[in-house]
């Protein structure tokens, strides 16, 4: 399973959080016709979540577990109000009613809600940072990138080395009376009887909020887009089923985080009935037309996911999507994206990895979603 570390700006706040089951990132300065890309990526972490999914809360270098999210009717993801996917802004005296949370008109500007449990319990012990990066080292990529966030999203191997870490911090405290925070079904069960589906989550809003002139104007909504797509579908979809989904992953050594290099989506699907990782996801996003140094760029991360990950060029699945992709592109990806590589001990195979798949992707203004479509098919 995945999981969440959100950033809080005070004790008192975690305390709320955890004793309600609900998270739900305040947005500043909302615009008032079209997302800017910060609201986007918050809305492309949101559309990933699953339930079983661990959450965790970041305060003053201190780590604080554990939670799990949890489904009320069938999703742990939920609109604070209809239409709070939408830009702009309303009132509260207007909205109050209609609101999931409402306590105050602050919360106007909680858009996305999820709900959650302790699990065992969210412990009032924190573990510090640096305890926890060097309780596991090469465990850990995205928490080194917590930075100016609200809240990352990380994978199932960092994912069990934070649980571990924070579990063994809090195994003289496993009473779970006070030295954890109560939880309060309250919230729960409002969510329970006002949820109809207007409070659902999807990506439409978020892309059509995106288009000008027919044209999407961030590649970010276009990650909101995959990601719910992939996300919503099995395997009767152009990019397959996948059982873990992110975006902007750490692709490359650690550096200063704004010269860091990240891919767009990046997942891994399990062997069916086991928890052993059969193939990788790689997604290069371009908003406009592809240029042939994308082909490279893609590359680069491939090479990264068989470095860090694989370790086996057979389980990297990459693609490449932008809204038009030119011919000399295809002549690229023919030429270059290729991989030779050698597998087994005796007898040794030599093996070609050619498996960068090129997709166009169209707005379809009438029915508000994207249609994507596969160009010359790898032979």
């Amino acid at each position: 399973m995945a999981g969440y570390i959100f950033t809080l700006d005070s004790i008192d706040s975690l305390k709320k959080i955890a004793e309600t089951g609900v998270y739900s990132t305040k947005f500043k300065n909302i615009p008032e016709k079209s997302w800017r890309t910060p609201h986007e990526g918050t809305f492309v972490d949101y559309l990933s979540m699953k339930s079983e999914d661990n959450v965790y809360f970041f305060h003053k270098r201190k780590i604080y577990g554990i939670g799990k999210l949890i489904n009320i009717h069938n999703q742990c993801i939920f609109l604070n109000f209809p239409d709070a996917d939408k830009p702009g802004t309303t009132t509260f005296d207007v909205m109050k009613d209609k609101m999931l949370l409402n306590e105050s008109k602050e919360d106007l500007n909680k858009r996305f809600v999820c709900t959650f449990k302790g699990e065992p319990f969210l412990f009032k012990k924190g573990v510090d940072m640096d305890e926890v990066l060097s309780s596991n080292p090469n465990a850990f990529k995205m928490l080194r990138a917590l930075w100016k966030l609200s809240f990352i999203k990380i994978d199932e191997t960092e994912n069990k080395a934070l649980f571990d870490c924070i579990l063994k911090a809090n195994e003289s405290r496993m009473d779970g009376k006070e030295n954890s925070y109560p939880f309060d079904r309250k919230v729960h069960e409002r969510i329970k009887n006002k949820y109809t589906p207007e409070y659902s989550v999807t990506s439409k809003n978020i892309v059509k909020c995106a288009v000008k002139n027919n044209n999407i104007q961030h590649e970010m909504a276009i990650e909101a887009a995959i990601v719910d797509y992939i996300s919503r579908n099995d395997s009767n979809n152009i990019y397959g089923k996948w059982d873990y989904v992110s975006h902007q992953v750490i692709a490359s050594p650690f550096k200063p985080i704004d010269y860091m290099d990240k891919m767009d989506v990046f997942g891994y699907r399990y062997i069916k009935g086991y928890n052993t990782i059969s193939k990788y996801l790689m997604i290069e996003i371009k908003k406009d037309a592809a240029n042939i140094e994308v082909v490279d760029q893609a590359m680069k991360y491939v090479d990264w996911i068989e470095q860090e990950y694989s370790h086996d060029y057979s389980m990297i699945e990459a693609f490449i999507v932008a809204s038009c992709i030119p011919d000399e592109v295809v002549k690229k990806r023919n030429e270059s994206a290729l991989r030779f590589y050698t597998k087994g001990r005796n007898p040794v195979e030599t093996l070609r990895w050619k498996n960068l798949r090129l997709v166009e992707y169209q707005y379809n203004q009438k029915e508000n979603h994207i249609i994507f479509k596969e160009i010359a098919p790898i032979e």
